[in-house]
């Protein structure tokens, strides 16, 4: 085995909980709302034990939430319309009432996997060969809800790893609409075959960039007759479910990187945001951002989507559209190659192949650039995150699945002028599950959404059995030296 193990890992932290709004009565689609029932009992209360009450939440809960006062206050304002003279309420009631329609959730209260490594944008503090890795992390908890956690790690001199600090307590994002492009909205359109008359009408109405507010404006000056037909009201619900889709996600400038917790904010990520991986994209002009896709899961259907952000602190997401764009496990390259952004995806369930893309969203029809054929990936093969750029080609961690769904972790290597074509391929898996390594939540799994390259080291962080998460790493040129060509 070509990569070493080394003993740095994460281990999933029941108690790294956020605050989440809890409406009861409505756990389950169709269920009646209790909220007004609730609100009366809590109305009930002498303020003597409201202020009691208050005192014991601000106790037992405040140090577990970010900001936990304000949350509460934001809950309670939720509900405000059950309350007669709701302006009037004392700041105990308020926080009670709050409380009482919020619940504790452990975002990796199942499991802690599948990370993703880039340099992270704080390099301080750092000695000589070394350099701080930002990760990204796929917590699961309740119900396999996936959530984006996110940790730093400091690489080097030589092969050293450790992992910083993981503060408590989480926080999550404050969101707020994204603005949309109308050729991005008419491709995502096209990609749900719900491109009629009305969805035309609108789109010739929308400016180039548009927000929420002027979609309205469309639906409410479109022609009476379109409105009419049969279908349209699908259409007006399908287009006000995919604009308010997109959403920017704030963290405060008080947090961490390590508290910052992305949990699902739009109704197709609902059933969670599984697998990001992030690559730290050089734009055409030199400038960075931080760029990744993740699959968005709600409960039926999977959405392919797109995080943006120029600090890890500021997100922004999208969805994408086109035909490489319907299945999981898209990885961008780090820049463009003669003017296109490139993907490697696996449009087709089992092979590897590569799309481009000429504004990063609609993404054509992908060419297969290797197909399973080693027996330790006879099921499938795919990325394992973003190519990593070297003087000899763009480095791709793949994964395989083989008999007994085994995944284990090989490579390619592709083209850096035409990265479709294959210059090599790895002869033996780079990374296979080792003795410790069979047992979890999903058994005999070992896959990264992510590798980073310093110092002439590739490093590997690795979810285990979707439950835990290790590091190996692997000199580039004994990497390079296993490759079988493909010529």
């Amino acid at each position: 085995m070509i990569a070493h193990r080394i003993a740095a890992g994460l281990q999933p932290d029941p108690a790294r909980v956020i605050a989440r709004l809890f409406l009861p009565g409505e756990e389950l689609p169709g269920a009646r709302s209790r909220a007004s029932q609730v609100v009366g009992r809590v109305m009930s209360l002498a303020e003597d034990e409201v202020e009691r009450l208050a005192a014991d939440l601000l106790h037992d809960f405040g140090g577990r939430h970010h900001r936990y006062q304000a949350l509460l206050q934001r809950h309670a304002s939720i509900v405000a319309a059950h309350v007669e003279g709701a302006g009037e309420l004392t700041a105990a009631r308020t926080l009670l009432l709050g409380a009482t329609f919020t619940a504790e959730y452990a975002t990796e209260g199942a499991a802690l996997c599948n990370p993703s490594a880039v340099l992270s944008p704080d390099q301080g503090g750092l000695r000589a060969g070394q350099a701080r890795v930002a990760l990204s992390l796929r917590g699961i908890g309740e119900g396999h809800i996936s959530s984006i956690g996110f940790c730093s790690a400091v690489v080097g001199p030589g092969a050293q790893w450790t992992f910083e600090p993981r503060l408590r307590p989480a926080a999550v994002a404050e969101t707020a609409p994204a603005r949309w492009h109308r050729a991005h909205l008419q491709a995502v359109l096209a990609d749900q075959g719900y491109l009629d008359e009305l969805a035309k009408s609108v789109l010739r109405a929308l400016p180039e960039e548009f927000e929420g507010a002027d979609l309205e404006r469309a639906l409410a000056e479109a022609h009476r007759d379109l409105l009419s037909r049969t279908g349209s009201a699908a259409t007006a619900d399908l287009l006000r479910k995919v604009v308010s889709s997109a959403y920017e996600a704030s963290f405060a400038c008080d947090t961490e990187l390590g508290q910052r917790v992305l949990s699902p904010s739009a109704d197709e990520e609902s059933n969670g945001m599984e697998d990001a991986r992030f690559t730290r994209f050089t734009r055409d002009d030199g400038t960075v951002d931080y760029r990744a896709t993740y699959t968005a899961y709600d409960g039926q259907r999977i959405a392919p989507r797109l995080l943006t952000s120029p600090d890890l602190r500021v997100f922004r997401a999208h969805r994408l559209a086109g035909p490489a764009a319907r299945n999981k496990g898209m990885a961008l390259f780090p820049r463009t190659v003669h003017g296109r952004y490139l993907a490697l995806c696996r449009s087709d369930g089992e092979s590897t192949s590569l799309a481009s893309s000429a504004d990063g969203y609609a993404w054509h029809r992908a060419a297969v650039l290797q197909e399973p054929s080693a027996p330790w990936e006879m099921l499938q093969v795919g990325n394992c995150g973003p190519p990593i750029e070297t003087d000899q080609g763009w480095l791709v961690l793949t994964h395989g699945v083989g008999p007994m769904r085994v995944y284990v972790i090989g490579t390619l290597l592709l083209d850096l002028d035409d990265p479709a074509r294959v210059v090599g391929y790895s002869r033996t898996p780079l990374l296979s599950p080792g003795p410790d390594e069979r047992d979890g939540y999903v058994p005999n799994v070992v896959y990264s959404c992510g590798a980073f390259l310093h110092d002439g080291l590739v490093w590997i962080p690795y979810g285990i059995d979707d439950r835990r998460i290790g590091v190996a790493y692997a000199p580039l040129g004994d990497v390079l030296a296993d490759l079988v060509s493909a010529s």
